[in-house]
């Protein structure tokens, strides 16, 4: 098994993967933002290979905090393994790799959030070390924004 940076030929596979985590026909990885994201010094796309297959990816973005001095915090989004690959050890070979990117970053702390209805997501963060008690996550999308400015009694 390879875990690497994601290439901008990867952005189909990645699309792939990502349809099996959502059903939104706006899903669109661009290969171009695939490649701006493997230039980046604070994202860091990640693709599971095995004998050629993109079975697994991950992402992580590092988020520039003053909370404990330079440090930043790490935000994990969008892990998905092909269920034909799951229970192999790729899972656990990706966040194994997003830990050591965090590590050498100097991050406070890794976050993520999961879908309420992927259980079993839930069941492998929990034995990957993440603890679901502590915060309590909170997600508006964009097509619920206002776009009126907020009143000062907000």
């Amino acid at each position: 098994m390879l875990i690497r940076e994601a290439i901008s030929a990867d952005a189909p596979d990645v699309a792939s993967l990502y349809r099996e985590l959502v059903s939104d026909p706006n899903l669109c990885v661009l290969p171009e933002q695939v490649e701006t994201l493997r230039q980046s010094a604070s994202s860091f796309l990640l693709v599971a290979e095995i004998h050629g297959v993109i079975c697994g990816t991950a992402l992580l973005n590092l988020c520039a905090d003053v909370m404990y001095g330079a440090q930043p915090f790490g935000v994990i989004e969008n892990v998905i393994i092909s269920p034909s690959f799951r229970g192999q050890g790729v899972g656990r070979q990706l966040m194994s790799h997003m830990e050591h990117l965090a590590i050498q970053n100097d991050c406070t702390k890794l976050m993520l959030l999961s879908s309420q209805t992927r259980t079993e997501a839930h069941a492998f963060f929990r034995r990957c070390g993440f603890h679901d008690g502590t915060k309590q996550g909170f997600v508006k999308y964009r097509r619920q924004f206002d776009a009126r400015p907020s009143s000062a009694d907000d």
